[in-house]
């Protein structure tokens, strides 16, 4: 019936009348370096014959344009061509943008027009995609959640169909660093696993979203303490001549943006969101009630031709119960039995000065964010003080400071920088658990709060008519924690790059870096007996050698086909004392991560291929990705063994396309090979008192990842169609997930036996308590369903 309902909505609304109407677009180009207006650039709609060129103070206009997206291309004399990214068109009201172009680094005697439309840097010559607005807006199965997107790209991975875990060639998700306009912030979702980097939905909201490079390797000598990604989003500006407003319905929430100029020099892009999930999830009576929010903020100031100041804020409160009074199925029970109450709010705040010279660019930035997470447990949900089972309370504040330069300097691009943070960790939790056959009970009160400090440089250069660029630079990292990781010297983190065009539209790529990482917060502030354990441990910075090689072919500026071969070698990750297990193989559940005594033994390797084809232009769009690739990370005894993300195969076909009469079509299918899983200790799940306190199985650790789960594979399908009016647009989607109901395998669940009144039955009830135990049943669950929805955005 619900099908029924969205299709027959879908049918009714495509009978509504529009007016005819065009797009108009206003811009000015720069310099890159000296932030000068560039007159006299030629500037042409790309694939069409619609051209202009800049006015004596960089500005330039196009009116009566059609179409959802287009992109820009300038040339111009002693300037690198330039492609823009995907820009997303109104009918509603003028787009203005700002394009900036870099002094080529040889002197040039004509106008040199090609520029692909595929991120290609010197420092980071692969292990580099670009997204566009056009794909996030309108990617099959997403939902218009960035960090879903990222899912059809080569190399991402996946653990659960509704998480949105980084599991980056065969990394951990807290291997991944996000940024915003410069800005870190600590995560990219809702209900963050608090010390990595997954969660069930977004936090991006992209109604103001300009592109996104997602950096696989090779990553820039700015961004540090990532293993396996770098994110880098940048947002649009605000709008020049009049506001504008838009309101969204998606799959699980509505929203509201503005899009307006503040004052001559000032612009404001500003959202909020709410999710509506928790009224569907009580209708469905599903065991669990979430609910999120969140704001964004962009302003920009254009002080004068020389300054330029950026303010960005983004930030969520998410609240999560249980609801009990869900229908008693065995997978509700079990559910509820385990889930804990959770309540989570984070923020990031910050400021992005430029200050504009003759041929460089100095930035920097002062930010903070930070991260407050909140759960507790009782036996039975019967919150009663004996009952209680566990209570955390915690928090990670950073403040930030960066700097960094960059500059043209003829042949040579530098850019050199410094940055500083300060951050603090609170932890004030207990838990009760079972150990060694008994149960024990466990108070933290952590408040540490220490620095970090870094510097890096980088230089590239292009030879023979820039057929061969390389790219060299050196980053350091230290810390007053401890003593093991004050010397930056000790964190010392060289790399090269080098891209070299051996044949016409052929591309050797190769790179070669070290990188490092400081362990999660959980993990440095885990304090028993007042003494941080894991700093006696000897905890130190993680560190993994990347080595990248790949071959790429570019037959015309909108197709490119590659191949990258990749190996990642990793030394002192932490490994768990509590059941041996690589740190490397956890983080992708809900909860915390790394709040355990750990020792810095633990080594791995991961390694595999990637084969890329990816078509763009601005009615076409297609990535077909495959990846083979081995992920293992070593135990207490220095074995071995398949981390937890190590599924071999990855595929991914993502394919839109634009249709007359603005309607779109949009599809992905995905194919993600089985998973190794952990069985679980039947002996010990059964004693009472192990499963009173867990409310779940507990897991065999001798036998860590022993079994493997089947492959999981499923097809999204999209379709959206616009409506312009004269005054305001109507844009409606239908997303239908999983279209042919694919069920993957989960790891077989446990849950006690019950008698008529609901009650566990206790199969030796006259035992002594710490003998007595439940009869377990299997509980066989699979993921995977239909999942229809209808989206409607209006702007006005």
């Amino acid at each position: 019936m619900r099908n029924t309902f969205l299709i027959s909505f879908f049918m009714f609304v495509a009978t509504l009348k529009m007016a005819g109407q065009t797009s108009s677009i206003q811009g000015t180009v720069y310099d890159a370096m000296s932030n000068k207006p560039l007159p006299f650039v030629n500037v042409i709609i790309h694939n069409s014959q619609i051209g202009t060129t800049t006015d004596t103070l960089g500005g330039f206009t196009f009116n009566n344009l059609s179409g959802d997206f287009i992109q820009i291309q300038l040339s111009s004399i002693g300037y690198d061509p330039l492609l823009s990214e995907v820009i997303s068109l109104s009918k509603v009201h003028i787009i203005s943008i700002s394009l900036s172009m870099r002094p080529a680094n040889q002197s040039l005697t004509e106008i040199t027009v090609n520029a692909s439309r595929f991120a290609n840097k010197p420092e980071s010559p692969l292990g580099l995609q670009r997204i566009g607005i056009d794909l996030i807006e309108r990617s099959a199965g997403a939902n218009r959640d960035i960090s879903k997107v990222f899912q059809s790209l080569p190399g991402v991975g996946s653990v659960k169909s509704f998480r949105n875990d980084l599991i980056v060639r065969g990394g951990g998700p807290s291997e991944n660093k996000f940024y915003v306009e410069g800005v870190e912030i600590p995560t990219l979702n809702h209900f963050s696993t608090q010390g990595a980097s997954g969660g069930p939905v977004g936090i991006i909201n992209v109604d103001f979203v300009r592109e996104a490079d997602f950096y696989t390797g090779a990553f820039p000598v700015s961004r540090g303490n990532a293993l396996s990604s770098v994110f880098d989003l940048r947002l649009i500006d605000a709008n020049k001549d009049k506001a504008s407003y838009k309101a969204s319905i998606g799959a699980s929430d509505i929203a509201f943006s503005a899009n307006a100029p503040l004052s001559k020099k000032t612009g404001l892009t500003a959202s909020i969101r709410r999710s509506y999930l928790q009224f569907l999830f009580k209708q469905l009576q599903l065991p669990f009630l979430p609910t999120y929010n969140d704001f964004q903020f962009k302003t920009k100031t254009r002080i004068n031709q020389k300054n330029e100041l950026t303010l960005i804020g983004l930030g969520a409160y998410d609240q999560f119960q249980l609801n009990t009074s869900a229908p008693e199925t065995e997978e509700s029970k079990y559910i509820l039995s385990y889930l804990p109450v959770n309540n989570q709010w984070n923020y990031a705040l910050g400021g992005v000065y430029k200050h504009f010279f003759s041929e460089s660019v100095v930035t920097t930035i002062l930010s903070r964010n930070h991260l407050n997470n909140e759960a507790y447990k009782y036996q039975d949900n019967i919150e009663l003080p004996q009952n209680l089972i566990y209570k955390y309370n915690s928090q990670e504040i950073e403040n930030k400071f960066r700097s960094e330069i960059q500059s043209q300097m003829g042949l040579w691009s530098l850019n050199a920088g410094i940055g500083f943070e300060q951050a603090n960790y609170t932890n004030d939790s207990y838990n009760k658990l079972f150990e060694n056959d008994q149960i024990i009970e466990k108070t933290k009160n952590s408040d540490l709060s220490f620095y970090k400090w870094a510097t890096f440089a980088n230089v590239s250069r292009k030879f023979g008519d820039d057929k061969l660029q390389l790219s060299a630079g050196v980053r350091m990292d230290a810390n007053s924690y401890s003593s093991q990781m004050s010397n930056l010297l000790d964190q010392l983190s060289p790399r090269i790059s080098a891209s070299w065009s051996f044949a016409k539209n052929w591309f050797f790529n190769t790179s070669a870096a070290k990188y490092y990482q400081l362990p999660a917060y959980t993990t440095l502030g885990y304090q028993v007996n007042n003494s941080y354990v894991n700093k006696n441990n000897g905890i130190k910075y993680i560190s993994a050698n990347h080595y990248l090689a790949g071959i790429e072919y570019r037959p015309s500026n909108n197709l490119k086909i590659s191949v990258e071969g990749f190996m990642k070698d990793y030394n002192n990750y932490s490994l768990s004392l509590t059941d041996s297990v690589s740190l490397a193989s956890k983080g992708g559940d809900f909860g915390v991560f790394g709040d355990e005594e750990v020792i810095p033994t633990s080594s791995g390797k991961t390694s595999g291929l990637e084969f890329l084809i990816r078509y763009q232009n601005t009615k076409n769009n297609l990535i077909l990705a495959y990846t083979l690739f081995q992920s293992q990370f070593t135990n207490w005894n220095n074995q071995h063994i398949a981390s937890s993300w190590d599924s071999k195969h990855l595929v991914s076909l993502t394919f839109n396309r634009n249709f007359k009469n603005n309607w779109n079509l949009g599809g992905r299918w995905r194919y993600v090979g089985g998973l190794p899983y952990t069985p679980a200790d039947i002996n010990k799940s059964s004693l009472k008192e192990a499963w009173d306190i867990n409310g779940r199985e507990y897991l065999n650790y001798n036998a860590f990842n022993s079994l493997r789960l089947g492959a999981f594979h499923q097809l999204d399908i999209r379709v959206d169609k616009s409506y312009y009016f004269k005054k305001w647009s109507l844009a409606i989607y239908i997303d239908i997930q999983n279209l042919y109901n694919s069920k993957s395998d989960e790891a077989t669940k446990y849950f006690p036996e019950t008698n008529e009144l609901g009650n566990l039955v206790i199969v030796n009830p006259t035992a002594p308590a710490s003998e007595q135990r439940y009869n377990l049943n299997e509980l066989k669950t699979t993921s995977g369903t239909v999942l229809p929805t209808i989206g409607i955005i209006v702007e006005f």
